[in-house]
C-alpha cells in the first residue's frame, strides 16, 4: 500500500477514533439502543437525495441525453470522488469525464457542475438567513454566535466575489492572458487555455439561459436534497432519545462540515467529527454526542464511500481513480 492509501486510511481511522474516545464506555450501549429501522430510513433518505440530484443533472444537460438510472450512477460516483479527495477536488473531474461518455462536451460538463454548486450556495444563503433569525430569537453563546458570523461573512464574501467575476469576466480574462504571457507561457498554450475558458463561459451562459421553470425546478430539487441530508442528525438524536431543535442541528452540521472543508482532508475526516463533538457534547452529553456523530457520519460520509466506490470503478474505471488518488499528493 503506497503513501496515498495510508493517508486515506489514516484519515478514516482518526475520524472513527474521535467519537470512540469521546463516548467512552457508554458509547456501545448508546449504539445498541439505536432503532435499526430509523437507520434504514436515513439511508433511504440519502438514496432519495441521489435521485433528486440525478433529476437536477438531467434538467441541466437534457433529459433525452441522459437516462435516470445512468444519471443516478454519475451522481453517486461524483459524490464518492468528492468524499475521497481533499476539498472535493475530484468531483468536477469525475462528472466531466462521465458526462463526456454521453456526448456532453467537457465545457458543458464543467459548467453543469458549476451551476449545481451555485444552486447549493444559493440554498445555503437562504438557509443561513433562517439560521440567523433563529440565532437572534434564541439565546446562543458568544462562541456559536461568532462562528455563525464568520460563516455568514465567508458566504456573503464568496457570493459577492462570484457576482463581480461574472460582471467583469472579460477584464479577468484579459488580466489572466497578460499574466500568463508575462510568465513565459507559449502562444499556442495561451490560445488553448483561452479557448477552454471561453467554451466554459459559453456553456455556463447556456445553462443560465434555460427556461425559468427549469431553473426553479433545479433549485427546488436542490432544496429538497439538502433538507433531507440535513435532517439526518436531527433524526439520529431522536433515535438516541434526545431532542434538539432542527435549526440547531442544522447549525451543527453546517459549521462542522465547513470546518471539514477548510481542513482539506478527504471528506473533512477528523475535523468534522471534532467540530461536531465540540458543538453537541455540551447539550446532549459526551456518550450521546459520540454515538450521534458515528451514526451521522456513517450515513452522510462512509455510506457515500461504500456505495460509491464500486460504481465509480464501474463507470469511470481504474485510470481515473488512480488519477484522482495521485492528485491528493500534489
Amino acid at each position: 500500500m503506497n503513501r496515498r492509501w495510508w493517508l486515506l486510511a489514516g484519515a478514516l481511522m482518526v475520524a472513527a477514533l474521535v467519537p470512540m474516545l469521546l463516548g467512552g464506555s457508554g458509547l456501545l450501549e448508546r449504539l445498541r439502543s439505536f432503532p435499526p429501522g430509523l437507520l434504514v430510513l436515513m439511508l433511504g433518505m440519502i438514496v432519495v437525495g441521489w435521485y433528486l440530484n440525478a433529476l437536477r443533472l438531467r434538467l441541466l444537460v437534457g433529459r433525452r441525453r441522459l437516462g435516470q438510472h445512468r444519471a443516478v450512477g454519475i451522481v453517486i460516483a461524483t459524490e464518492f470522488a468528492i468524499c475521497a479527495t481533499p476539498g472535493g477536488a475530484g468531483g468536477p473531474l469525475t462528472m466531466m469525464a462521465l458526462l463526456l461518455r454521453h456526448g456532453v462536451p467537457p465545457a458543458k460538463g464543467t459548467a453543469t457542475y458549476a451551476v449545481e454548486q451555485l444552486t447549493d450556495l444559493l440554498f445555503f444563503a437562504c438557509a443561513l438567513v433562517g439560521v440567523l433569525i433563529y440565532a437572534v430569537t434564541h439565546s446562543l453563546n458568544t462562541y456559536i454566535a461568532s462562528l455563525l458570523g464568520v460563516s455568514a461573512a465567508l458566504l456573503i464574501g464568496l457570493m459577492v466575489l462570484l457576482a463581480l467575476l461574472g460582471r467583469f469576466h472579460r477584464q479577468v480574462f484579459l488580466l489572466n492572458g497578460w499574466l500568463i504571457g508575462r510568465l513565459g507561457v507559449k502562444g499556442a498554450r495561451q490560445r488553448s487555455w483561452a479557448k477552454k475558458a471561453l467554451s466554459f463561459r459559453n456553456a455556463l451562459l447556456e445553462c443560465f439561459r434555460l427556461p425559468l421553470s427549469v431553473l426553479l425546478s433545479v433549485f427546488v430539487l436542490t432544496t429538497l436534497h439538502w433538507l433531507l441530508r440535513y435532517s439526518v442528525l436531527y433524526l439520529t438524536l431522536l433515535g438516541l432519545g434526545k431532542s434538539l431543535a432542527w435549526a440547531w442541528t442544522f447549525i451543527v452540521q453546517m459549521l462542522a462540515l465547513t470546518a471539514g472543508q477548510l481542513s482539506l482532508l478527504p471528506g473533512g475526516a477528523g475535523s468534522a467529527e471534532l467540530a461536531s463533538a465540540a458543538l453537541l457534547a455540551p447539550f446532549v452529553g459526551k456518550s450521546t454526542a459520540a454515538a450521534a456523530i458515528l451514526i451521522w457520519r456513517f450515513v452522510t460520509y462512509y455510506f457515500y464511500l461504500i456505495a460509491g466506490a464500486p460504481l465509480f470503478l464501474h463507470l469511470a474505471g481504474r485510470p481515473l481513480f488512480d488519477r484522482l488518488a495521485r492528485a491528493r499528493n500534489v
